[in-house]
């Protein structure tokens, strides 16, 4: 299975740091963007913890099963993060959230804790893989009210769960079978939260019209414009966003 992927990271229109993160290896098939949070720059230090422990920790443990593998990872990487705001007290309550991809055989292995979200784009159509760890979702599945009344809801950004802030961490594994023509997209809220799913699907279908003959300049172009269009609709927080086009 062939993997065309393409990534990049933008401050934004109104924050003053980039408290995002992000790691593409396509050599060893892991992609993780992880969206810090904390004063005094703990955020920033919470998420690039988070993408440099998660593929250590892989190419360390290759023999373990996959889902397992991403699991302890993110783990490891809430230790890390935990141990290391309590050894610096500036820093205590930092974090992060990491949604990542890991493709191994003939699946991909999502992980995921907090609101950054993974999609899949297959026949033109969009399908949200991961779920949101937040106050909202929570919300949303005891029928408090509607997805679009959501999106309105001032707590939107209120976590439930991240990476770093308690000793251990529940982590989401998903796992899929990847189809040739796929087209895998994992991004921080910075994204998803400006930009309407419909809007995604529609600048992905635009720049890559064909994906079983998509290029690296189809797919750059692709993450380019989501980020451009993510600021033009305000640009309040960090952009950050993953594309990965199995062929």
């Amino acid at each position: 299975m062939g993997l065309i992927s393409s990534g990049n990271t933008d401050i934004g229109k109104k924050r003053k740091t980039n408290q995002d993160s992000w790691f593409m290896s396509p050599e060893i098939k892991l992609f993780v963007v992880a969206d810090g949070m904390g004063g005094h720059n703990g955020g920033d230090i919470a998420s690039q913890m988070a993408v440099k422990v998660l593929p250590e920790y892989i190419e360390k443990n290759l023999n373990m099963e996959p889902a397992l593998l991403l699991t302890g990872s993110i783990k490891e990487s809430n230790r890390r993060i935990k141990n290391y705001g309590e050894a610096h007290t500036h820093l205590m309550g930092m974090g992060t959230t990491i949604v990542s991809f890991y493709f191994k055989g003939q699946n991909i292995y999502i992980g995921n804790v907090g609101d950054s979200r993974a999609y899949l784009v297959n026949q033109r159509r969009i399908y949200q893989l991961s779920k949101d760890h937040s106050l909202v979702q929570e919300k949303l599945n005891h029928g408090v009210y509607t997805r679009e009344q959501a999106a309105a809801d001032p707590q939107k950004n209120v976590l439930v769960r991240t990476v770093g802030f308690e000793d251990d961490v529940e982590v989401d594994v998903f796992v899929y079978k990847v189809n040739k023509n796929d087209i895998f997209l994992c991004c921080s809220d910075g994204l998803h939260g400006k930009i309407s799913d419909e809007d995604i699907l529609f600048i992905i279908n635009k720049h890559i019209p064909d994906p079983g003959q998509a290029t690296q300049s189809e797919a750059d172009t692709a993450i380019q414009v989501l980020i451009e269009q993510a600021n033009e609709n305000g640009g309040q927080d960090n952009i950050t966003a993953i594309l990965v086009i199995a062929q």
